[in-house]
């Protein structure tokens, strides 16, 4: 999810129970352009754009074995220049072709490469040659239930090692309901295993979905944006509980400010009112001492700004 999987909202979602996290995707372009830079004072690993202070993606140790990089590529080539930049500091790297924006189809990416199987082939073919970490995709559903299967058959004769299905086709939007039987349809007819991803929004979901595709895990979205408590087994925490504690986390490993402000008011829009004060000061907010100040954790902020450069301890300011 595009400004939602930033390293701050990865750490909460796997706080609350998720095995592997996916970051947001990063289009091959930008990655090319970018250095690798050791940031001692938030603890973190930073992929930085040449001449800027621009982070395009930054990671941590200890997300290091469930981290995976999403990739948005057209070219074969380029796609293997900007994975190996960053390919020693994630668990996996996954070329995104489900992106439905018209952004990612005018640029031959996501979505636009579900009709281009042999691009497909040279992007994913190219990756596992040369990368020792895993590569896999996620698609979207095809026209018909036999031409999502054999395009699925197809990436699966390339060695990778799982696959994510989304259960929409491209035209759909979120209001259609998921697909969940032609999802099962490709369970079916691949011996590796399968993510299932669409219309999970409780913890019940999970094992619903599992049930009727036969899919060995399964990929959230939107459910875990609005409360990213849905992958504890424990029940939901309350929306308010897990956003205040995004915030610190927000805070804790320094995230991209519109990034933060960003994923703050899906939480609101879903849950409340962005036309409420609340929203209307998170607007105001250009900071994230501001973001702090708004949500009474000044005190939290300046915790983190002026021990951790000096102990490089997490567990002292969490």
């Amino acid at each position: 999810m595009v400004r939602v999987g930033t390293l701050s909202f990865r750490m909460l979602a796997a706080e609350y129970g998720a095995d592997i996290t996916y970051g947001e995707e990063i289009i091959d372009h930008k990655l090319v352009k970018c250095q690798r830079r050791i940031n001692v004072a938030s603890g973190t690993t930073e992929f930085v754009e040449k001449g800027t202070e621009n982070v395009v993606f930054s990671t941590c140790d200890e997300e290091r074995e469930r981290v995976v990089f999403q990739m948005g590529t057209s070219d074969a080539v380029r796609a293997l220049k900007a994975a190996e930049i960053v390919c020693n500091d994630v668990a996996a790297v996954d070329i995104n072709m489900g992106c439905p924006k018209a952004f990612s189809i005018q640029g031959g990416m996501g979505a636009a490469l579900l009709s281009k199987p042999e691009l497909i082939h040279d992007i994913l073919a190219t990756l596992k040659r040369n990368l020792d970490v895993p590569v896999t995709c996620k698609i979207r559903l095809l026209k018909s239930p036999a031409d999502t299967v054999e395009l699925a058959r197809r990436i699966e004769k390339l060695g990778v090692p799982a696959l994510a299905v989304h259960g929409r086709k491209v035209a759909d939007r979120p209001r259609d309901p998921a697909k969940w039987d032609e999802i099962a349809d490709v369970v079916a007819a691949l011996s590796i295993p399968v993510i299932a991803n669409g219309d999970v929004l409780e913890y019940d979901d999970f094992s619903r979905i599992k049930t009727a595709t036969g899919a060995a895990s399964v990929m959230v979205a939107r459910g875990a944006m609005w409360n990213a408590s849905i992958f504890s087994p424990k029940g939901k925490s309350h929306w308010e509980d897990v956003k205040n504690k995004y915030i610190r986390k927000s805070i804790l490993w320094n995230n991209d400010v519109k990034s933060t402000k960003y994923t703050i008011k899906e939480m609101i829009a879903h849950h409340s009112c962005l036309e409420l004060a609340e929203g209307k000061s998170l607007n105001k907010a250009d900071t994230l001492a501001d973001i702090a100040k708004l949500y009474e954790l000044e005190d939290y902020y300046w915790t983190v700004k002026n021990i951790r450069p000096l102990t490089h301890d997490l567990d002292y300011v969490l």
